[in-house]
């Protein structure tokens, strides 16, 4: 039995936006390694239950939109009463717009910074007590390489998850003295509906087919000209569950095939 499984069985994970892409991948390995989850997302519900389920844990599913702090608050309530609470908590959900700063729309902004900063304090916020009182947890925010480093015409996306980085880094101080780690994985250019709507737009503005659309996009930042996959976030994601890695703590990973190496 790996560290992994000694580690997760038992547990119960929270993966927001987890119906499909990197979030359905993530929770695929954590009921791999034993947990029981609790899904979140919209799309092919069944479908990515049918999937996780196939480790024969428990799963189950709430539909909360994460930019309304009320539904946080009945997704945890969901995950109390069903599941007894969540001891790994992965921040995932989150939706891109791309427009300069002067011709940024006020909505997008205001959605995206609900929904890919604030969502992750609240589901943090409400997680930590059941964490504290079980003398155990693992936080994980799913940031990016935009946490990190800026892009044009991503100013919603980058201040966001810059601030998903802070966030994380408060989280692991106040909670230095406890077995409750936090930590971000902060990829480069990952294949996912986001991403290839970047692609296509690319495509139709150079007039390239898809394969060379992806090369081009892949090579002004990611020096492997590779794509990282869901399947690398994930196995990193896991490690950060053991007990190996209990002081990596307040870290930002960067998984991006060289892009901050440059």
């Amino acid at each position: 039995m790996s560290a992994a499984v000694s580690t997760l069985r038992g547990k119960t994970a929270l993966v927001t936006g987890s119906t499909s892409g990197i979030g359905l991948g993530i929770a695929v390995a954590l009921a791999e390694q034993g947990a029981s989850l609790i899904l979140n997302g919209f799309g092919e519900v069944e479908a990515a239950r049918e999937l996780v389920g196939r480790s024969g844990g428990r799963v189950g599913f709430h539909s909360a939109d994460l930019s309304k702090p009320a539904e946080i608050v009945a997704l945890f309530d969901y995950a109390t009463s069903e599941f007894g609470g969540v001891e790994v908590l992965v921040n995932n959900a989150g939706i891109q717009h791309t427009a300069s700063v002067e011709e940024f729309p006020v909505d997008r902004w205001d959605a995206i910074l609900a929904l890919n900063l604030s969502a992750a304090f609240h589901t943090t916020r409400l997680a930590l007590p059941t964490m504290r009182a079980r003398g155990w947890g693992r936080i994980i925010n799913i940031a990016s390489v935009h946490g990190l480093v800026g892009s044009v015409h991503k100013a919603a996306y980058v201040a966001a998850k810059h601030g998903l980085v802070g966030l994380t880094k408060v989280t692991a101080l106040e909670t230095a003295r406890t077995a409750i780690t936090c930590n971000a994985l902060c990829p480069g250019w990952v294949l996912t509906p986001l991403v290839q709507r970047q692609v296509d737009d690319r495509a139709a503005r150079d007039r390239l087919d898809d394969e060379s659309a992806r090369r081009a996009l892949l090579l002004e930042k990611q020096p492997s000209g590779d794509f990282v996959t869901a399947e690398q976030l994930a196995a990193t994601l896991v490690f950060l569950c053991t007990e190996a890695a209990g002081q990596v703590r307040g870290a930002a990973w960067n998984i991006d095939g060289g892009w901050l190496a440059q």
